[in-house]
């Protein structure tokens, strides 16, 4: 086994507590900004969204696999690929659409049903991708992880908070008007002090060994996005749904993963950092994306 392998983050029971409820609450503050209607988007562009769904919770997790045995890292980072490959698309993948000139209506859709399909998709996609690598599947087995388990985790982190968050914009949009800004930031920003804090507490961890996921991570980033692409352009979507494809696919919500690393693998070092630095390289690269794609 390999020393990162080995590795596990400092952390309490009560500040995994706070990650799950500070992360249902970021996500019932995305969930007020959904509509019922960003769901119809499958019946307006059925072929754009059936798209971005295939690319996003069927190719890339497999791209992510492949990826893992051609460059044979570390098990708990290659284990941290397929984790990240395996969660629904980021927060801010729908602004950065916007901002890049791309199907704004089209990224929302696909958002939308990427966040209720990762209660299937997730679980299955870790599990099975897990399991075929031989390298990942000491670990899935050491922890005994039961694609039940992970999915009744997303139900309680994911799928109530989203349902709630609908339901409250829905039946009050007066309410849910008022507070959807002050509510979101906050929500963020006690996310993002979380986050903080725990590199605070693991900064000698994260100093040591960042450097090598950093080549992992920019290989599947940028993997993501040309699936996304790709697949858009083979099946002749025109270019503003191409853009929403990548970054829908480019995109993920590596705090999900954060909190599943947390949950069933007790911290494990290659994954919680492969996480941890995703979140922050998919933003200076969906960014820089966006904005060349703007101009």
């Amino acid at each position: 086994m390999n020393e990162l392998d080995a590795v596990r983050l400092n952390f309490t029971p009560e500040s995994l507590v706070a990650l799950d409820v500070i992360l249902a609450f970021v996500l019932f503050g995305v969930a007020l900004d959904m509509r019922v209607a960003d769901f119809k988007g499958i019946v307006t562009s059925p072929r754009g969204t059936l798209i971005g769904l295939l690319a996003h919770s069927v190719l890339l997790p497999a791209v992510a696999f492949a990826l893992t045995m051609i460059l044979r890292p570390t098990p708990s980072i290659a284990l941290g690929m397929i984790l990240v490959a395996s969660c629904p698309s980021g927060n801010i993948s729908n602004f950065l659409v916007n901002y890049g000139h791309g199907n704004t209506a089209l990224s929302v859709t696909i958002a939308a049903f990427s966040m209720l399909g990762s209660i299937v998709f997730t679980p299955f996609n870790l599990s099975f991708w897990g399991e075929l690598n031989p390298h990942t599947r000491p670990i899935l087995h050491a922890v005994t992880l039961s694609p039940w388990q992970v999915f009744g985790t997303i139900v309680v982190l994911l799928a109530i908070p989203t349902a709630l968050g609908m339901f409250t914009a829905h039946h009050w949009p007066a309410f849910a008007q008022r507070i959807r800004g002050s509510f979101r930031a906050l929500s963020l920003g006690f996310f993002a002090l979380f986050v903080v804090g725990a590199l605070v507490v693991n900064w000698d961890f994260f100093l040591k060994y960042v450097e090598r996921v950093v080549l992992f991570v920019f290989l599947l980033n940028a993997f993501a996005l040309l699936t996304g692409y790709v697949t858009a352009k083979a099946a002749r979507l025109p270019e503003a749904d191409r853009r929403a494809v990548a970054l829908e696919v480019g995109i993920q919500n590596s705090g999900f993963g954060l909190v599943l690393v947390f949950n069933f693998f007790g911290g494990l070092g290659g994954m919680a950092i492969v996480a941890a630095w995703w979140g922050i390289w998919h933003i200076v690269v969906g960014t820089s994306l966006a904005a060349w794609w703007r101009r």
